[in-house]
């Protein structure tokens, strides 16, 4: 039998050491305090330290995200995969964590309005969208589809907060430099990863480090 390679088994010492690892290895000089704890657990998800140079914030994200859990916002999700990799007892006020992507009416919406189901689910977020944080995961066309919406009338809701970080080779990274080029007009604060690379794994990181300013928990 061959030899095991030792290794750490306490999960807190694991993230601490992975922490400071990126910390050490990543450019994290653009960040303020806040948003380098948020920058170091996307680029723990995604295992590449390089991922800071194409991370964007906005200035008032963090606080805005932060300040709107804590008085009870939704987090609405375009994927489940989203929305099953928040960390609950991260959040701070037990927050409503929604996905309507499987919801009976989605589908129907999506071939009226001839586009993804993920898009037209974006149509059924509008009771809760006001002050929420959104997060987009996966899909350049339900981030498309919400500036876009969001814009046609003045009236509608606005979330506090986009995170908007889809994946992929077809609209994903021009989605987000909309967001990027929109989200002041429209009124809310985003948090984006530009170019190709994104994903569930990177947004859900970004959800759990905005959800608390403990970087760990025991």
């Amino acid at each position: 039998m061959l030899a095991s390679t030792p290794y750490e088994t306490d999960g807190n010492e694991i993230y601490r050491q992975s922490f400071a690892i990126i910390r050490s290895e990543s450019d994290l000089s653009e960040f303020t305090a806040d948003q380098a704890q948020v920058a170091v657990r996307m680029i723990h998800a995604a295992g590449q330290t390089d991922l800071s140079r194409d991370i964007a914030f906005s200035p008032g994200l963090v606080p805005a995200a932060r300040g709107a859990l804590a008085a009870g916002a939704p987090i609405i999700t375009d994927v489940t995969m989203v929305s099953t990799g928040v960390t609950r007892r991260r959040l701070p006020a037990d927050n409503d964590v929604l996905c309507l992507l499987n919801d009976p009416r989605t589908a129907e919406l999506a071939q009226r309005l001839g586009t993804t189901r993920s898009a037209a689910a974006v149509e059924l977020w509008a009771p809760r969208l006001d002050g929420a944080v959104v997060a987009i995961g996966n899909a350049p066309t339900a981030l498309f589809h919400l500036l876009d919406w969001i814009e046609e009338d003045p009236n509608r809701p606005r979330p506090s907060a986009i995170i908007g970080i889809p994946v992929g080779f077809v609209g994903a990274a021009e989605s987000k430099a909309e967001l990027g080029e929109r989200a002041e007009y429209l009124g809310t604060q985003y948090l984006t990863v530009h170019g190709r690379r994104g994903g569930s794994a990177i947004t859900c990181a970004a959800l759990n480090a905005l959800a608390t300013e403990q970087e760990i928990l025991s």
